[in-house]
């Protein structure tokens, strides 16, 4: 499949290391990059989106074949593998950096997404109310080598076996038609 024909869906759940490693699992997705984005400096380094000073969430931009996976497919796979219920935090990690949000690029994305959350809260699926985001996207800025894909490589850091390998775990217990052949 030609790159021309990939949609982009940007989201912040928390460590963009989880997120990342979720998606990268979807059929259907092409390639996810680790970022930041939201924030009010140009061209930010972890080191200073660590601070929480910057506005910036630890985001990722998803390219996938919308032909294969539709974006509420990927909300449905976002809001179940994250607490978008606890305002800047994600378990231990603490922080605007870690919030809970839906970086749109089109009209159609809000659109979306705000239904989705609406169907979510209507439907009662978490006990307190959802606290996700939904903002128009602004500068996405790559984050460093390091952190791309970070699970991959670092699988037996302990980061990665208490907070990310659930996430893995719950994917293959739930999605497993969803995922490519690799990763099941």
């Amino acid at each position: 499949m030609k790159e021309e024909n990939l949609q982009t869906a940007t989201f912040a759940g928390g460590c963009f290391w989880c997120t990342e490693a979720v998606f990268l699992r979807i059929k259907g997705v092409e390639k996810v990059v680790s970022g930041y984005t939201g924030g009010t400096i140009k061209n930010p380094a972890y080191r200073e989106i660590g601070t929480g000073r910057t506005g910036h969430a630890e985001g990722i931009q998803i390219f996938y074949h919308a032909t294969i996976v539709a974006y509420t497919e990927l909300l449905e796979l976002f809001f179940a593998t994250h607490d978008p219920t606890t305002l800047n935090r994600q378990g231990h990690d603490i922080g605007t950096q870690y919030r809970s949000a839906i970086f749109y690029s089109t009209e159609d994305q809000k659109d979306k997404a705000e239904a989705f959350i609406q169907l979510l809260e209507d439907q009662n699926v978490f006990n307190d109310p959802i606290v996700t985001e939904v903002t128009q996207l602004g500068p996405f800025y790559i984050a460093e080598d390091v952190h791309q894909t970070y699970y991959d490589r670092n699988k037996e850091a302990s980061y990665c076996q208490f907070v990310i390998d659930p996430k893995i775990n719950k994917l293959k217990q739930y999605y497993t038609a969803k995922l490519k052949e690799n990763y099941i």
